[in-house]
């Protein structure tokens, strides 16, 4: 049975004949995500529990409003630059399932799916708990992405 990185090939190959400088290739996955995570992530962190604990009736429904908008968008692009990061890997004929960046990444899709379902059952009508478990699951995914990024850079230096 092939392995991750055999089934990818032809997908990196035709990215490879495309003649992307290595650069780009290197740092590219790096670089877009570092935006998405620290940019999107930490906004979306923001209003999200803004949303809930700031005073202001106003500021408050205006927080989840804007986390409601762009939460979405950072999930489809976390899942995108995941894909890329891959294939990125694939592409330098580096192994996949080995280094802790894999994992950490695969860590916050499953939490960051978890709580996308969550808020798509609009929160078991609108229960407490789940509202709690999704804020603080979020919150675990963005401290797991901040690590995440500190083990790329690391990863991303060995290659």
């Amino acid at each position: 049975m092939p392995n991750l990185s055999e089934l990818l090939e032809p997908i990196a190959a035709w990215f490879r004949s495309l003649g992307v400088p290595d650069p780009i290739v290197h740092w590219g996955h790096p670089a877009m995500m570092a935006i998405v995570v620290f940019v999107m992530g930490s906004y979306v962190g923001l209003t999200g529990w803004r949303g809930r604990v700031v005073e202001d009736k106003d500021a408050a429904v205006k927080s989840r409003i804007d986390h409601r908008k762009l939460a979405p968008l950072m999930y489809v692009f976390i899942v995108l630059g995941a894909t890329g990061g891959i294939l990125s890997l694939v592409m330098q004929h580096k192994p996949i399932l080995t280094s802790p960046h894999f994992w950490t990444a695969s860590t916050v899709l499953i939490l960051l799916t978890g709580n996308a379902l969550i808020a798509a059952i609009g929160f078991g009508n609108n229960k407490a708990t789940l509202r709690t478990i999704h804020a603080y699951s979020g919150s675990i995914a963005l401290c797991l992405l901040f690590l995440h990024a500190l083990l790329g850079l690391k990863l991303g230096l060995s290659i």
